[in-house]
This record gives structure tokens, C-alpha cells and sequence, in this order.
């Protein structure tokens, strides 16, 4: 005697029309989707046992619900989830690149500085999850306004190199008025070196001899920031 199976209706297409991923996001919105419901979107499909979107909270979940965890997934850490093949693991990890490099887009509308947490948030989303150390310049007019970010040099996972004749050639090149120093920490640390200690000073010192403004110096990590300005140590 043959058997037969019922497939259990669990999938996506067999959801209210207003629940499902896609046409949520076209009824009702980008903003109104949830990271699992986007992450759903972009694998298109889950495995036999599970939905698209259920599979997305899984993988979701591993990296404790942080998109900063996700960016840092490789092809082959993506592809030990069930469900989740070579193609749809390439897919996730674009996406989270392109997002990334959506903030080293160059800054039009020129968001004034008023403090610390004004710079820590135009620079956060492109240096706080590297695995290795950067060293970036904010540059700023006479009324605080971004006027452009700069990348100065790109080191490993302990230090970079920074050359003071690159970073005022930047700025003098920007009519800048001001600049804010800042690098990050991948091991999450927020504590100054001496070797950030002595560089902040040495800036400090040039740019009063061009009359550039060193307003700050910023270490950013997974944890957060640090200000030397708002810690008296500029």
C-alpha cells in the first residue's frame, strides 16, 4: 500500500499576506519589517523544518541579536546553518558590506559637532566592528560642520601607524578649521595607550601651529567610546 504525506502549510506563502516579508515591507513599509523579516528577505527561503524568517532569528540569535556580530560572519560561518547554502550565505554577507560601505558615502548634509557623542555617531558605523585598528579625522568648518571624513591609515589587530604630515595635508587641503582624531580598539578596550596619549598630544601641538583645532580624540569599540576631551585628557 503507497503512502501518502501532507505537507504541512508552514511556509511563508501560506502566511496572511500581511505577515509575509516581501509584501509587509510593500504594504506597510521598510521601517515596519524586524532584522529577522529584512535577513528573511535575502535568503528568500528556509529549509523543510523551518521559514525563512524563523531561520533568520536562529541566525539571528548566534551573534546575540547584533547586526555588528552578523557583519563579522564569513561565507563558511553562515553556511553552518541548515538551510543556508553557499549562494544565500554570499547574499548575506554583500548585503552587510554594502551596508557598511553605505556610511563611507561622503556626508552631504554636514551634521554639526556639539559633542562627543555627535562625532561617535557619524564615525561608529564605519569603524566600531573591524577586526583590525584605523585612523580616522573628522573635518570640521568654523561652525563645526562635517565637512568630510577621512581614513588616514589602516593598521593591524594591535596598532597603526599615524603620520601627522598626512593628517594636517588633509585638512589643510579641506580649508578645515577643526578636526577630531579617532581610531578604534578591536579588542573592545576603551583604555588609552600611552602611545594614544602621547599621539593626541603631538597632534594637539601641530595643529595650534597651523591653526587647526584639535577638538577631540575618539576610541571607539563594540563597547562604546571614549573622549579625551570629555576625560581632560587633550
Amino acid at each position: 500500500m503507497k503512502k501518502s504525506y501532507q505537507k504541512l502549510n508552514t511556509g511563508i506563502k501560506f502566511w496572511a499576506e500581511e505577515d509575509r516579508p516581501r509584501e509587509k515591507l510593500l504594504l506597510k513599509g521598510k521601517l515596519s519589517l524586524s532584522d529577522a523579516e529584512l535577513l528573511a528577505i535575502l535568503i528568500g527561503s528556509g529549509s523543510r523544518e523551518e521559514t525563512a524568517v524563523s531561520l533568520s532569528q536562529k541566525i539571528l540569535q548566534s551573534q546575540e541579536n547584533s547586526l555588528h556580530q552578523l557583519g563579522k560572519s564569513s561565507v563558511s560561518d553562515l553556511q553552518q546553518f541548515k538551510g543556508i547554502g553557499e549562494a544565500k550565505a554570499i547574499s548575506i554577507v554583500a548585503a552587510m558590506e554594502l551596508g557598511r560601505r553605505r556610511q563611507l558615502s561622503p556626508i552631504k548634509d554636514k551634521p554639526q559637532i556639539r559633542s562627543s557623542k555627535d562625532a561617535y555617531q557619524v564615525l561608529a558605523p564605519i569603524i566600531s566592528d573591524l577586526p583590525h585598528e584605523e585612523f580616522w579625522i573628522l573635518l570640521l568648518n568654523r561652525a563645526n560642520k562635517v565637512i568630510g571624513r577621512e581614513r588616514v591609515s589602516i593598521g593591524g589587530v594591535a596598532g597603526t601607524v599615524v603620520d601627522a604630515k598626512i593628517i594636517f595635508r588633509k585638512a589643510l587641503s579641506s580649508l578645515a578649521c577643526g578636526i577630531i582624531l579617532c581610531h578604534n580598539h578591536p579588542s573592545g578596550s576603551l583604555h588609552p595607550s600611552q602611545a594614544d596619549l602621547d599621539i593626541t598630544q603631538k597632534l594637539k601641538k601641530a595643529g595650534q601651529n597651523l591653526e587647526i583645532n584639535v577638538l577631540d580624540h575618539l576610541i571607539i569599540s563594540e563597547m562604546g567610546y571614549f573622549s579625551f576631551a570629555d576625560e581632560g585628557k587633550l
